[in-house]
């Protein structure tokens, strides 16, 4: 498929887990693609093997200066922007009592004040061509307490901030959805994991479809979000979480009785 050819797309947080599943999904159908990442070796590396005309950008999106470098440079080494992931984010495990000024801050600045800074950053080449897509990558932790306070706050006000961009610049030719996944393989985890290598397979056993996300899961939903195909959807969630939300089927388990009677 070529859902994407000759559109312009970037990822923040693009060069690992879910934003180079996303990045890669998006250029494999078509997109050129500008990997925007903290870690610019990283970016450059996932670059090289998509598209021709896809690019590295070293973005701090918690840094207004570097939005507004990284946009400049996607003006004029790709002319425009048709589709932006804002997929970078801050999660600190501290409690609300352990939390820091410093910790609750920089969640809320990469979490929620980024994907502001990037979007108001992309409406300038959008709203002048009457056209483009937005996708936030939210989180379940957005809808049910999981942990991490102070990153489900900033991906609560995402979704609210989402439902914004699209109801006001709707009749402006944008659309805006917002991608809610439950808990995903990537390197995040990586540090647990060396801790507790069973890990993914025990939080498996709380969902559903019985089994943790893949970055390729998230990745196809937003293709599809940012695709031609979902023209009529707007200001959305999209929750991709084996279920996780719809009910814990241990605790279903326990309260019917396991040991019932068929």
């Amino acid at each position: 498929m070529s859902r994407f050819a000759n559109k312009v797309a970037l990822v923040t947080g693009g060069a690992s887990g879910i934003g180079a599943a996303i990045a890669t999904r998006l250029s494999a159908e078509g997109a050129a693609v500008a990997v925007a990442d903290l870690n610019l070796e990283a970016a450059e590396a996932l670059a090289a093997g998509l598209s021709s005309r896809s690019i590295a950008l070293h973005l701090d999106v918690a840094d207004p200066r570097s939005v507004t470098a990284a946009f400049a440079e996607i003006d004029r080494r790709l002319d425009r922007l048709d589709v932006l992931v804002n997929n970078a984010a801050s999660c600190t495990d501290a409690p609300l009592a352990e939390l820091s000024e410093e910790q609750w801050a920089r969640d809320l600045e990469v979490t929620l004040s980024g994907p502001f800074r990037c979007t108001k950053a992309a409406l300038a080449t959008m709203l002048a061509r009457h056209q483009g897509v937005i996708c936030n990558i939210g989180s379940v932790n957005a809808f049910q307490f999981l942990g991490n306070e102070a990153y489900s706050a900033a991906k609560g006000g995402l979704v609210t901030l989402t439902r914004a961009i699209a109801v006001r610049y709707g009749r402006a030719g944008i659309r805006c959805n917002l991608i809610a996944p439950g808990t995903v393989a990537t390197p995040a985890w990586d540090a647990r994991l060396e801790r507790q290598p069973d890990l993914l397979e025990h939080l498996a056993g709380f969902y559903p479809l019985g089994r943790v996300g893949s970055p390729e899961d998230v990745a196809a939903a937003a293709a599809f979000l940012c695709s031609d195909e979902a023209s009529w959807i707007t200001g959305a969630t999209l929750v991709v979480d084996g279920g996780l939300l719809a009910g814990r089927p241990e605790l279903a388990e326990d309260i019917v009785g396991k040991d019932r009677e068929a």
